[in-house]
């Protein structure tokens, strides 16, 4: 129909210019919505009169199909011919500049904001001053431009209050963007969904369910409760602070919820509580909602922290069938699980027969490697990523020096330390120290894991003398140990894990004085050691339980089972520490 229109105008070119101008536009806009850009181009180029609303048409096609360079081009060439823009025509390319490259973006969106003032239609058009407040909060350094712009708009709109909003808590000042939230309402400012739903993310940013709850009341008492994208946006906060039961309390009163709602909660429970977001899961496909790579992402992502292989072998199966595993962020929650559900033969195989892969998927492999005791091959990967143009980041670091030290290539490991500022140009933080103070510490070199402590270039925080104090326990190295336990507790002093290991350096040294000594300061702060949690999958069925669980189902089997293999471990050479479990004697006694 299109073409049929296109092949009509080129027979009329004795029509008016105006009317075949406006036709030539419609139709312009028409090849843009369906994809066809080099017919949009090629009609615009054979047409004899073009005026500002058609070179508007072909910059904001240009911008929906994210050609946002050859929608500047066009901008340009419409200066060239002495076309003079609009509002329209500057709020659009103006929305073209935030999509270049970031040094050309600035530059752009300033050039622009000098013409609007010259033709006038800066402050007299709240559209163009909304998009140049946009590449300000979007392109610049700080808020501070801006913000200027904004409080020069006389007569701000919903759209002005977001966009200032948006800018604060996109760069991390999520205080700043609910400042300029509560001034809206003090100024009585015009209220819309999206500014509540940014101020919802907010909240969820910095993890301030109390806040979150004044929003969300703010969002009844202004009769948004019945606008979706907002009650998701709300939904996820809870989770993200948190706040279960808040969470799952409003998913239930919601009177219509869509597939983005199901998913934020099964995300939202997946670190919350991964055995009830498989239940949540189950229910959403029995009430005839289709789960999406989303959907999935997050109970894959679930199976692996519980490490059920069966369900995720299941949820692997129903991904095939829905012709999803060609996903990239699917294929790499797969690598994931079958990872931590010790499958890593099955997690190369995905990995290999991935179409396409990104840094996750090389980072996900190495540590599924390194897990296991497989340091060499996660090595390996690290170069093959490099070799292929990959450049590897702080996370790739910490996964390549936690496969060396799980394997124990110490100085294999020490090697890409140093590669890291040398060649790589990663600066090292704290949690890449602290996976070298545990290569270290795993080998029994604990001067120099001492040492590199008292060597970086910032302060060693509590997780990082905590690992080297496991160290000293584990090859008995009381002296350091005491002196390493006295830096733990100045940082943190009802740290209740430094007690129990320092307790336990005293009763393998076979000082009971000290021993009993740091179990009365103990129980003096009432204070005991969390009891461990594990899963386990029987017969597709998640049991949870945690030490000393006297009420799991056939109690009398499992410790049946549990002799038997610590049997096994006898035979190949293992030795209890017995000394390591004298504090829970004697919490029992």
């Amino acid at each position: 129909m299109v073409t049929l229109t296109h092949a009509h105008l080129n027979n009329n070119q004795q029509s008016p210019p105006k009317t075949l101008s406006a036709l030539s536009t419609d139709l312009i806009s028409s090849y843009f919505n369906k994809g066809s850009i080099e017919d949009a181009h090629t009609l615009f180029d054979e047409m004899s009169h073009r005026d500002v609303v058609t070179w508007t048409a072909m910059i904001t096609g240009n911008i929906s199909c994210n050609r946002h360079n050859r929608a500047w081009d066009m901008f340009s060439q419409m200066l060239k011919h002495g076309v003079r823009p609009n509002a329209f025509t500057v709020s659009a390319v103006l929305k073209a500049c935030k999509g270049l490259h970031y040094l050309n973006a600035l530059s752009c969106g300033k050039l622009v904001h000098g013409l609007a003032i010259k033709n006038g239609t800066r402050g007299s058009s709240i559209y163009v001053d909304n998009a140049l407040m946009d590449v300000y909060a979007t392109c610049c350094d700080t808020m501070l431009d801006a913000r200027t712009l904004f409080d020069n708009i006389v007569i701000k709109n919903a759209v002005s209050w977001t966009t200032l909003i948006t800018g604060y808590t996109h760069r991390g000042d999520a205080y700043a963007g609910l400042r300029v939230f509560r001034q809206m309402f003090l100024e009585e400012g015009e209220l819309s969904p999206f500014s509540f739903s940014i101020a919802v993310r907010a909240c969820a940013s910095i993890g301030s369910g109390i806040l979150g709850k004044q929003v969300h009341a703010a969002v009844i008492n202004h009769g948004f409760e019945s606008n979706l994208p907002v009650m998701n946006s709300i939904v996820d906060m809870y989770c993200r602070c948190r706040l279960a039961y808040e969470a799952k309390q409003l998913f239930c009163e919601m009177t219509h919820k869509d597939t983005i709602t199901w998913n934020t909660l099964i995300a939202g429970f997946e670190t919350l509580d991964s055995k009830e977001s498989f239940c949540i899961f189950s229910r959403m496909v029995f009430e005839g909602y289709s789960p999406n790579c989303f959907t999935f992402t997050s109970v894959v992502a679930a199976c692996a922290n519980l490490a059920v292989l069966h369900c995720g072998q299941q949820l692997h199966g129903e991904i095939v069938c829905r012709g999803l595993d060609n996903n990239l962020a699917l294929s790499n929650a797969l690598i994931d699980m079958y990872a931590k559900c010790g499958k890593v033969a099955d997690a190369h195989k995905i990995f290999i027969e991935m179409p396409c892969t990104n840094l996750v998927s090389w980072t996900s492999m190495m540590i599924g490697f390194g897990a296991h005791g497989h340091g060499k091959e996660a090595v390996e990967l690290f170069n093959e990523m490099v070799g292929s143009g990959i450049k590897p980041d702080k996370i790739v670091f910490m996964a390549v020096l936690s496969a060396c030290s799980h394997a124990g290539l110490v100085d294999e490991g020490l090697r890409y330390f140093r590669l890291m500022t040398s060649y790589y140009n990663v600066s090292p933080d704290r949690d890449i120290y602290g996976c070298v103070v545990d290569l270290l510490g795993r080998a029994g070199r604990l001067k120099e894991a001492f040492q590199l402590i008292e060597n970086m270039p910032f302060k060693p925080d509590e997780s990082i003398w905590v690992s080297l104090l496991g160290a000293c326990k584990a090859h008995k190295e009381p002296s350091m140990g005491k002196f390493v336990a006295s830096r733990v507790l100045d940082m943190k002093p009802n740290r209740v894990g430094t007690y129990v290991l320092l307790s336990n350096i005293f009763a393998a040294e076979g000082n009971w004085a000290d021993f009993a000594i740091s179990r009365k300061l103990m129980r003096g702060m009432r204070n005991k050691k969390e009891a461990g949690r594990s899963w386990i999958e029987l017969k597709s069925q998640v049991y949870s339980f945690i030490v000393g669980d006297k009420s799991v189902f056939s109690n009398e089997l499992i410790s049946e089972a549990l002799e038997l293999l610590i049997m096994h471990m006898k035979d190949v050479g293992y030795v209890p520490d017995l000394d390591s479990f004298v504090h829970d004697l004697e919490d029992e006694t």
